[in-house]
């Protein structure tokens, strides 16, 4: 009798590359988780692993939009999902961390800056999804939802490290929350980084002053993290106030 062979199956193109779309949901899944997993630690007392937490999410969620353009996997469920994910980890998760650390005990105050700021994130995430054909991709509308979440976080993480507690500063933290949710609805720009091609060669200091952050983060990273976000969140009032006076100054 004749050798019967196996049947080989193809697949068509699309099919192939429909499977591949799991790689970047799963680190939006990731951020979603650590996004859940702050809010949980907040509600047993264990602040400092919410902000930690926090800040996993944000990383994680640099990481899915690069991995999906990498793969050539963007799909209109997974910008859709990332905005979802979005919420919870910058939008939710901080305003309830923050809330339960420091605003708890300010009664009516405390839990309208915590919703201050939660509104804030939706306001924004809502916006960004409506406005991204026509904004300049160069610069962001509004303070960035993961970085607003990083400056609140930031505050827990570094006042926890140096044995503060919420109730000690809970009117700075009251004011940077509602610093922080105002400035996500605001029009003021902020330096977006997508004008920077990493396929591009670029001289060697760079590349050393990227190892030098890196080890200068690690030495402290509460601290370096918290100051780097706040003079981020501070940039792009310092960059309007200099448009502002350059406009002025022509005319």
């Amino acid at each position: 009798m004749p050798e019967i062979q196996p049947r080989k199956i193809l697949l068509h193109p699309e099919l192939r590359r429909r499977g591949i779309y799991i790689l970047p949901n799963l680190f939006t899944t990731a951020a979603l988780f650590a996004g859940f997993y702050a809010i949980v630690q907040a509600m047993n007392g264990r602040f400092e692993h919410s902000a930690v937490a926090i800040f996993v999410a944000m990383v994680l969620d640099g990481l899915d939009g690069r991995v999906a353009r990498l793969t050539h996997t963007q799909s209109a469920f997974g910008a859709e999902y990332d905005s979802l994910s979005d919420m919870v980890s910058f939008g939710a998760a901080p305003s309830l961390v923050i809330y339960e650390w420091a605003l708890k005990g300010m009664g009516k105050l405390g839990w309208i800056a915590a919703f201050i700021y939660c509104a804030g994130a939706a306001l924004r995430l809502a916006r960004f999804n409506t406005n991204i054909d026509v904004v300049d991709k160069r610069y962001f509308q509004g303070l960035p939802s993961p970085a607003a979440a990083a400056l609140v976080a930031g505050l827990v993480w570094v006042m926890l490290d140096l044995g503060y507690s919420g109730s000690e500063v809970r009117w700075s933290a009251c004011a940077l929350t509602i610093f922080a949710g105002i400035t996500m609805v605001s029009n003021i720009r902020y330096w977006s980084g997508k004008d920077i091609n990493l396929r591009k060669s670029v001289p060697f200091v760079v590349v050393a002053a990227f190892a030098l952050g890196f080890a200068l983060v690690s030495t402290y990273p509460a601290g370096w993290l918290f100051a780097l976000f706040l003079c981020y969140a501070l940039s792009g009032y310092v960059l309007e106030a200099w448009y502002w006076f350059r406009r002025r100054h022509v005319v």
